[in-house]
């Protein structure tokens, strides 16, 4: 009962000075809110790469050319070649399929149209191997492939900017002045891994080598193994393979790296690391803030409130009331503070969401509980040295306080 008449004292006493209680508060709903939309955008942003990449399937390996780098030797980048893929095929039976890949950034035109795309030169199984079907028309054939043909399937997005409701499928369109026949229109899709693949166009792998880019090596081959449980054996088949095909010495490092879905995720999630402790740090520097906000606000309160303290102390309260008092004051700004901020940092990750239509924003329940301890945590600290000053008080003295 008597803790419960020092908080009503405290409410009162914050409430006859509102604006100093907004104000005091202020700073901790900045830091709150800032810590609460940088978790939901980090979270969201973990869990939305994390479900694409599982969408790959847990039986998905892909080859990049580059090794580590070790002493002054600078990893190769054109080191896969069709050949490669060829090899992995015929040499190591674990894997089930593969499709080889070379990916450049270009402009499409279509009359006055035009747009900045990723074209991609791959295989014709490519879509059988990414789940990526055509809504309009159809996929390249492997006969497109053989034959070098200058045809194309356009990604979704593609399609709707250059061509709007009117079907694609059978007008030509111009890749580095080249002209190719849109024979399909991709499902749309949006992220797959880190890939928009509705800002892809894709045409067949021989017509990309020899015809549009005029290179010999691929940016990259995606394996498909025959059961999730052998992609690690598969694995090193691949590896043995590809250091036969590269004649790579015992001992020499490798000049091709192989990633799987886990280590995808793995390298993703220490990258989201350092931008949590990067976002985490803005924030916290926002919550020291507030914290001293509070601080000041308090030492101003204590000194216009000096006669009221002698009083108490006069009439018998003890000590350690007057502390408490100034503790839960303290603790009632921040958590209000805290409060605010939560709605506040939900508010605004909500309409980053809304207004980017990139960001997919997921705040944990954790996220709530962890920014509303830490808003307590700095409100007490904050309000120590004020309840202690306070504390200390000359009785005689404050009541002769003017």
């Amino acid at each position: 009962m008597f803790f419960f008449r020092i908080v009503m004292m405290s409410l009162r006493a914050l409430q006859t000075n509102l604006l100093r209680t907004f104000l005091a508060t202020l700073g901790v709903i900045i830091g709150v809110s800032a810590v609460v939309s940088a978790m939901s955008i980090l979270a969201g942003a973990r869990k939305n790469i994390m479900e694409r990449f599982e969408a790959m399937g847990a039986d998905t390996a892909i080859i990049f050319p580059g090794g580590s780098r070790r002493g002054n030797r600078q990893p190769k980048f054109d080191s896969l070649t069709r050949d490669d893929a060829d090899a992995i095929l015929q040499d190591c039976p674990l894997v089930r399929d593969l499709a080889s890949e070379i990916q450049q950034n270009m402009q499409i035109k279509y009359f006055q149209k035009n747009k900045q795309v990723t074209v991609v030169a791959t295989s014709a199984n490519y879509g059988e191997l990414m789940n990526y079907k055509a809504v309009e028309g159809r996929f390249m054939t492997p006969e497109d492939d053989r034959a070098e043909r200058k045809v194309c399937m356009l990604g979704h997005g593609v399609a709707r900017e250059l061509f709007g409701a009117v079907p694609a499928v059978g007008h030509r369109v111009k890749i580095k002045g080249l002209g190719f026949t849109v024979i399909g229109v991709m499902e749309k899709k949006e992220l797959v891994g880190l890939r928009r693949v509705d800002d892809q166009v894709i045409i067949p792998l021989n017509t990309g080598l020899k015809r549009l880019f005029g290179v010999r090596f691929v940016t990259n081959i995606t394996v498909k193994v025959v059961a999730q449980e052998q992609l690690r054996a598969a694995i090193q088949q691949i590896s043995r393979t590809l250091r036969a095909q590269h004649k790579i010495r015992a001992g020499d490092d490798d000049d091709f790296t192989i990633l799987n879905q886990e280590e995808i995720k793995k390298q993703l999630s220490d990258v989201g690391k350092i931008f949590q402790v990067v976002l985490y740090s803005i924030a916290g520097i926002s919550l020291v803030v507030g914290g001293i906000g509070i601080m000041n606000v308090m030492l101003v309160s204590v000194t216009e409130r000096t006669r009221e303290i002698g009083v108490r102390i006069a009439v018998g309260a003890r000590r350690v009331d007057i502390l408490a008092q100034f503790m839960i004051e303290a603790a009632i700004i921040s958590l209000l503070g805290g409060a605010l901020g939560v709605l506040l940092g939900l508010l605004f990750s909500d309409l980053l969401e809304k207004i980017t239509r990139v960001l997919d924003t997921f705040t944990p329940p954790a996220a709530i509980i962890f920014a509303l301890a830490m808003a307590g945590s700095i409100g007490m600290v904050s309000g120590i040295y004020p309840a202690i000053r306070a504390a200390r008080l000359d009785p005689v003295e404050a009541l002769r306080f003017e």
